[in-house]
């Protein structure tokens, strides 16, 4: 399930394109509370070091940063606290057979709004090690130079 690119967007982790090959995606709901919901749609949260986790038959995201609501008062929670994902039984089913495999993990790739909801784009990753990293820097350049080339030649 390859999401499209689209303008609901409230958060990225671009770090983990960087860091992983994304093997497959698969979109989730996520357990939250009202403060938090108005707090993501304020653009205050952080996917950069968070994972999911599978728990008990249940997943969970960890480590994902959600900034306080300013007028939340009362109402705020701990802006680290493990979140609950909201995934049929099967899937996780599924998803825990393919973590299991050594060197894949559980990542956020996003999180963004479908029909009101907050949704996350979760991938499941197989780490890159620094030569496949300086692999894709160098052909990211070399695709930006032919890129530049060709638009050269375009304008005559």
């Amino acid at each position: 399930m390859v999401r499209k690119k689209n303008s609901n967007s409230l958060a990225e982790n671009r770090k983990a394109r960087h860091d992983y090959f994304i093997e497959e995606t698969i979109e989730a709901g996520i357990a939250l509370v009202g403060t938090e919901v108005k707090s993501i749609r304020n653009g205050k949260c952080n996917l950069k070091d968070c994972y999911g986790d599978i728990w008990n038959g249940e997943m969970f995201i960890k480590n994902m940063h959600i900034s306080p609501y300013e007028q939340g008062n009362i109402f705020n929670v701990d802006p680290l606290r493990d979140r609950k994902l909201l995934l049929h039984k099967q899937e996780i089913f599924r998803l825990t057979g393919l973590v299991q495999r050594d060197g894949y993990t559980l990542v956020p790739l996003s999180l963004y709004l479908k029909n009101g909801r907050v949704k996350v784009a979760l991938g499941i990753c197989r780490g890159k090690k620094n030569y496949d990293k300086r692999d894709a820097m160098l052909e990211k350049a070399h695709k930006r130079d032919i890129d530049r080339e060709m638009k050269e030649r375009n304008k005559y």
